[in-house]
């Protein structure tokens, strides 16, 4: 006995004893058996868990669509040349992508480039009009010469065949070597360019587009006709948690695709974070009235079972889940109306990191 007794107590230091492992292991984040989260004080600091206290109240019901962003055409425009040619820089240059222009600035300077037999036509058209000049020319000359005894309608009407075949020839002449100046047709953004010097475009071809960054259009597309007459406030979600308020313009009265085309304008006068031609969801308010606990979209996890939950803050240290049903309010926070009480916290923030402990 006194040596067992000896022995325990010329234990070595390192010796690891089987109590701290325990503990340690007590104080790591786990997944509990009725599938609740124990998380310590220090891991909620670590993964920077926020909660706040649940409140019911009135919010009007939501309906999600998907909407594509488009140019307003009243505050946006295409820059086309109307004849073939070749193109040149500007006084500036030639604009590049996200440049501000102004309406009426030279973007772009598109010089014609006719065919050899075009311009063997133009040609000879020109030298044929040169002779009947001269031939005309000298027709008034001999007139002239005798004024008093050729009546005065007949020089008169000689000088008027000069003037006409000046003008013929410095038409065709400037034919040959016709340009056109490419301007803005409004103020804005050069979104897209496609023209690099020495290019050879055809007449009709989009060289150029400017928007105005703070208008643009949402078009969204609806199948429920009810849903026209019962359309509130709008906004658009290009990404999680990013909220664009819109404006209604109107709806068409022709169905495309089978469904009514709707137009939303973007509030503001600040720039909004859309692209044209990029896919947005519309968040369309109605009138209809549903009572429920807002909470922003952050909250929201998907479960095991890919149903929608949320985590609440039953203790200390303790989180639950709970499944819930929710419609989305804007881009940044959704209505849970059912699922989660009053008073309870809910985690708004770390939901995700909270979600993932096993």
């Amino acid at each position: 006995m006194a040596f067992a007794v000896g022995a325990t107590a010329q234990a070595s230091p390192d010796h690891n004893h089987a109590e701290p492992t325990a503990a340690a292991a007590s104080n790591a984040p786990k997944r509990l058996p009725d599938g609740s989260v124990f998380l310590p004080k220090n891991s909620q600091r670590q993964l920077a868990v926020r909660t706040v206290l649940s409140e019911e109240r009135s919010a009007p019901q939501t309906i999600e669509l998907t909407g594509r962003v488009t140019m307003d055409p009243n505050a946006g425009g295409r820059v086309q040349p109307t004849q073939a040619g070749r193109v040149e820089a500007g006084p500036r240059g030639l604009p590049s992508l996200g440049q501000f222009v102004r309406k009426g600035e030279a973007l772009a300077v598109v010089r014609s480039s006719a065919s050899a037999i075009e311009k063997a036509n133009q040609q000879a058209q020109a030298a044929e009009l040169r002779a009947q000049l001269d031939l005309a020319r000298r027709r008034v000359a001999r007139l002239s010469e005798l004024e008093g005894t050729v009546p005065a309608k007949d020089i008169e009407a000689a000088r008027s065949d000069v003037s006409s075949l000046q003008q013929r020839l410095a038409a065709v002449g400037g034919s040959v070597s016709a340009s056109e100046t490419l301007v803005a047709p409004i103020s804005g953004v050069i979104s897209a360019s496609n023209a690099v010097a020495g290019q050879v475009v055809d007449a009709r071809e989009v060289l150029f587009e400017i928007v105005d960054p703070s208008k643009l259009v949402v078009e969204a597309m609806v199948f429920d006709m009810g849903l026209l007459s019962n359309v509130g406030a709008a906004s658009a979600s290009p990404a999680p948690g990013v909220s664009v308020p819109l404006r209604l313009m109107g709806a068409g009265r022709a169905q495309r695709e089978g469904a009514i085309p709707l137009q939303f304008r973007t509030a503001g006068a600040a720039a909004v974070p859309l692209a044209v031609n990029q896919q947005v969801k519309v968040l369309v308010h109605t009138r209809t009235m549903v009572k429920g606990v807002a909470v922003p979209a952050a909250a929201l996890v998907k479960s095991a079972s890919n149903q929608d939950m949320v985590w609440v803050h039953a203790g200390a240290e303790v989180f639950q889940p709970r499944p819930v049903r929710a419609s989305p309010l804007d881009g940044a926070s959704v209505s849970v109306t059912d699922g989660i009480k009053a008073g309870e916290r809910v985690v708004v923030q770390g939901a995700s990191l909270v979600n993932q402990v096993r």
